[in-house]
């Protein structure tokens, strides 16, 4: 692959194309430079209900989805041909090695069990292979595959359970059926999907069960799965209904037929017998006679080196005796304890670039890298053939798309010396590291070969995070800042998460706080599309400050705006660390209100703001918008006490400031709202009693004005009152009046005053409480129960209840033309009123 933006000397290999001695060295640019070295590789994802943009520079953005974009993309999925499924299958199958010809092997004594898997998945029912690593059971899933090819609408659908969970598994069925690219539908709607999948699942080397295998069958109720685990893992559950069937070693014959097939001769007197020892060592695996087979034709070859390096003089020699062949030249058989672990026997037998592949794959836990990838790596053009070479000789397998160590030999070859000590393999695994990170990075890999490597470039990450040796650590980190993108662009999820965990630790240990913050706004990105909204304003909220700790602006922008999404999913207030908020509580559900009740003072808004720096927040402070005209009655308890009710005006309010700001304004809108509060109470005040205006308050008298026409507070006014309400006794009580009167008489003793003398002749007369004129700006309260004479006798009709009507905006705040609806007939509005 031809570089075109950054240096190989800065990754650890050549340049694979010469250069003139005399051309000059392209500028680098630095490291941490504003501008990237190459193209910025973006890509856009739809999930869910947010648009989500993954950018390897400034972390990922999130925003809300526009609905067109969603509809187009969240429209049904189209389900894959025949032809592209075959087409799929090709691609997700491990590459065929080059170099070396691998024999192949036929599938011996696994006929019976072969027609009883195909017979359970014929009736849909699901089946678990269960056996020892190296039993074959990947060639007989395989082999079962091929025969219900055509036994489901859906087809076979071919799965590695290799470091997946059950999530990562969904993903990947729905991914196989429908084509949906850049399209990763929220959790309710994949399992909503995938229940119409009708496919036989084929799923190896998978690693949960119990009620976690008992949830994922039950997601697909229509796929028929043929499994294959090894007995460390945990058992399916009672209640599962699933068919379980034991794979065994091969029998003694089957053992040595497989051997004499690895070798492509009949079997030796001796080599039959050593053979027959290995079987009662190995149990019958068929993977140990696939590495005996190896093991004798190592012999073979090592024996006809031996006849063509002997002199000619001892040849002529020993063939005038008249023996066939030189039998001191021929190696011995190995003892039977080391043909049944022979890694280290087959390893030395191997060429130069095959042993380096196998001390790269034991730095890396068993994982192998890429073919591709070996020549770059062990400095030889052509150890891509050394993969053929260990698969020939049974020291490695396929697991789904690439290929790792078999089972034992890892840790065969690390007793053997190959790990070296642990400088070595961690050397090795920073080698793997900065290999990896030129090549995840560079602009003409698709994020889908990337995914393929996943296990192997994690594995480099955990190698050098648990290694601690000097610049390791920041390896890790830029090779999770190459990976991570890369993954989450190919949704592989499962692997974008473990390599963003490997970065964060990483960058914590290198001590580099701003790649530090990239990978908890990733995994708080990562959070928020999966729907785990506590970790994921954990994760932004530790990343928003460390980046305002480094006076980073666009990174603190994008993760207030992920953060923001998780606050309105939520419903709570952006954090107090990072700047005021406005919290938007959510009323209790409650039934609507009739058309004729009346709107109560403790039905308010409530704003609360939210200094920055506190972690404790202010409580709510009651501010009426408007005060009813006819008071409701008082609540039972605590009538100052307040239900808080969101305000849908200000939803989107955003109060940002500098902390000085925000604490005046702060303090303004409490002595606002206590004051409102004080003057609502001092309005609407008394318990269950009406406004009026025929008492003025004790120790005050009325003063005579201009305009009052000689009026005393004995004589009654023209203008229309509200009918009192009868208290005990049939005696009208009266209600606190917020207007004196004006006659000089004292209020003190209230006089009688006739009904009959008031009002127009032709109105009904009713009962009524003595008026005057409003000539005050103060409102006043007379006390109730003072001696009334002249009273009514009956009770009075009680008056009809009106809308309350908005409040007057000068400074008399009750007047006796808002007190109560008129009398029947249409009394006339007196002068006194009117003015």
């Amino acid at each position: 692959m031809e570089q075109h933006h950054r240096a190989p000397h800065e990754h650890g290999h050549d340049d694979p194309s010469p250069r003139p001695a005399d051309a000059a060295a392209e500028p680098q640019p630095p490291r941490d430079a504003d501008v990237p070295a190459g193209p910025v590789r973006t890509v856009r994802i739809v999930t869910g209900d947010h648009l989500l943009t993954v950018n390897p520079v400034d972390g990922s953005e999130i925003e809300p989805c526009p609905p067109g974009e969603r509809s187009a993309r969240a429209a049904r999925p189209e389900r894959h041909t025949p032809d592209q499924r075959a087409e799929l299958r090709r691609a997700a199958a491990a590459p065929r090695p080059s170099g070396t010809v691998v024999p192949d092997l036929p599938m011996l004594e696994r006929d019976e069990e072969r027609e009883r898997l195909a017979r359970l998945l014929a009736r849909g029912r699901s089946v678990r292979v269960t056996g020892p690593s190296g039993a074959g059971r990947s060639v007989l899933l395989e082999a079962v595959a091929a025969d219900c090819d055509r036994l489901a609408p859906d087809g076979v659908v071919r799965l590695s359970g290799y470091h997946r969970t059950p999530t990562d598994l969904l993903y990947d069925l729905y991914a196989a059926v429908y084509r949906a690219p850049l399209y990763r539908p929220e959790r309710a709607e994949l399992l909503e999907v995938v229940q119409e999948i009708g496919a036989v699942v084929v799923l190896d080397d998978i690693e949960f069960g119990g009620a976690a295998l008992d949830e994922f069958l039950d997601a697909t109720p229509e796929c028929a799965f043929l499994i294959s685990a090894t007995p460390d893992v945990a058992a399916p559950s009672a209640d599962s209904h699933l068919e379980e069937v034991f794979l065994s070693g091969l029998s003694r014959t089957a053992g040595l037929e497989l051997l004499e097939r690895a070798l492509r001769r009949p079997l030796a007197e001796d080599e039959a017998s050593w053979a027959a020892d290995l079987w009662f060592e190995s149990e019958g695996l068929p993977l140990r006679f696939v590495q005996a087979g190896a093991l004798l034709r190592q012999r073979e070859a090592a024996a006809g080196d031996a006849t063509a390096d002997a002199p000619a003089d001892a040849s002529a020699d020993t063939a005038a005796e008249g023996d066939a062949e030189p039998r001191d030249a021929v190696p011995p058989l190995p003892p039977i304890p080391e043909a049944a672990a022979p890694a280290a026997l087959l390893a030395a037998g191997l060429g130069e670039a095959a042993r380096d592949a196998l001390r790269f794959a034991v730095a890396l836990g068993g994982e192998c890298p890429h073919q591709a990838h070996l020549p770059a790596l062990t400095d030889d053009p052509h150890a891509d053939a050394a993969l053929g070479e260990l698969l020939a000789h049974g020291l490695v397998t396929t697991v789904g798309p690439h290929y790792r160590l078999a089972a034992g030999v890892a840790d065969q070859l690390a007793a053997d010396g190959y790990a070296g000590d642990a400088a070595a393999s961690a050397g090795r695994a920073h080698t793997v590291a900065q290999h990896y990170t030129w090549w995840a990075a560079h602009p003409s890999v698709a994020p889908e070969r990337v995914a393929v490597e996943a296990d192997a470039i994690l594995a480099a990450m955990a190698a050098l995070v648990t290694g601690r040796e000097a610049g390791h650590a920041d390896a890790a980190v830029d090779l999770a800042r190459a990976a991570a993108p890369a993954f989450a662009a190919a949704l592989h999820w499962g692997a974008w998460e473990r390599a963003v965990r490997h970065g964060q630790e990483s960058a914590r240990l290198a001590g580099q706080v701003a790649d530090e913050a990239y990978f908890h706004h990733e995994l708080g990105v990562l959070a928020l599309c999966t729907g785990n909204l506590d970790r994921a304003r954990a994760e932004l909220e530790a990343s928003i400050g460390l980046r305002g700790a480094l006076a980073d602006k666009r990174g603190t922008v994008a993760g207030r705006r992920a953060l923001a999404l998780v606050s309105d999913r939520t419903g709570a207030a952006m954090p107090d660390a990072f700047g005021p908020g406005v919290v938007r509580t959510r009323p209790p559900a409650a039934a609507a209100p009739s058309p004729s009740s009346s709107p109560s003072p403790e039905e308010q808004v409530t704003a609360v703001i939210t200094p920055v720096g506190e972690t404790t927040k202010i409580p709510p402070v009651a501010a009426t918008a408007a005060l009813p005209t006819q008071p409701a009655p008082a609540p039972a308890s605590n009538p100052t006490s307040t239900k808080p009710r969101r305000l849908g005006s200000l939803r989107n309010l955003a109060l940002t400031g500098t902390r000085r700001n925000m604490a005046a304004a702060g303090a303004g809108v409490l002595l606002v709202a206590v004051l409102g509060t004080v003057v609502t109470l001092g309005a609407i005040g008394g318990d269950n009693d009406k406004p009026s205006s025929d008492r003025v308050k004790p120790r005050e008298s009325a003063s005579k004005q201009d305009d009052d026409k000689d009026l005393t507070a004995d004589e009654p006014s023209d203008a229309p009152s509200q009918a009192p309400q009868p208290g005990l006794s049939n005696v009208p009580l009266s209600s606190p009046s917020s207007v004196p009167s004006s006659g000089g008489t004292p209020s003190g003793s209230p006089t009688p005053s006739d009904p009959s003398t008031t009002g127009d002749p032709s109105q009904p007369q009713t009962p009524s409480a003595p008026t005057t004129p409003p000539t005050t700006h103060e409102p006043t309260h007379a006390p109730t129960g003072g001696p009334t004479t002249g009273g009514p006798t009956t009770p009075p009709p009680s008056p009809t209840p009106t809308r309350p009507t908005a409040p007057p905006t000068t400074a008399t705040s009750t007047s006796t033309t808002a007190s109560g609806p008129p009398s029947p007939g249409g009394p006339a509005t007196s002068p006194s009123a009117s003015a």
